[in-house]
């Protein structure tokens, strides 16, 4: 049974498997993300604060590329897709960051919420093969790494901009907790 906080976010399990423990506590930083951009406009999405030039819309924006990079393109071995594939890379390494600007919060939310969606699909396929043992497709520098690899990295990604979030949103509107 899943446990749902105040913030309608699913708790990790206390005491479970090793799948269920790791996809748990990605669940629960994906919800916290989810939860510290819910609601604002599109000019509280593009804040920003202290020296930093990072806002919750080009969070959302580099999120949903890092879903996507990591579930579809490393894992599975696919083509980047819309909108990575057609980006000039090497005009502007932060596209991701800086385009966010330019969307709406509606798109911005879809497109995170669809590379989640994908991702979720991407990681039940693989567990129906290889399961957490499962190698990408693309090995990034350094060599190939696994399923598991890929979801401790995931976890590790959202609690650091999960930080940055707390921060962003605490400076828009006062919202703060964990």
């Amino acid at each position: 049974m899943t446990v749902i906080d105040d913030q309608g976010r699913p708790e990790p399990p206390n005491a479970a498997g090793e799948l269920e423990t790791l996809v748990g506590f990605l669940e629960y930083q994906r919800a916290t993300f989810e939860w510290k951009c819910a609601g604002l406009t599109a000019d509280q999405l593009r804040a920003t604060t202290a020296a930093s030039d990072m806002t919750l819309g080009g969070m959302m924006k580099h999120l949903a590329l890092v879903e996507d990079s990591w579930f579809s393109e490393r894992l599975m071995g696919n083509e980047p897709a819309a909108p990575w594939a057609t980006v000039d890379w090497a005009a502007d390494h932060d596209w991701d960051w800086h385009s966010a600007a330019d969307d709406s919060p509606e798109q911005l939310h879809r497109l995170w919420s669809d590379a989640v969606t994908a991702s979720r699909a991407i990681v039940a396929e693989a567990l129906e093969g290889d399961g957490l043992d499962m190698l990408v497709a693309r090995a990034p520098r350094g060599g190939a790494v696994s399923l598991r690899w890929i979801l401790v990295h995931m976890i590790e990604e959202y609690a650091r901009h999960n930080g940055h979030a707390d921060l962003l949103r605490e400076s828009i509107d006062g919202e703060t907790g964990e």
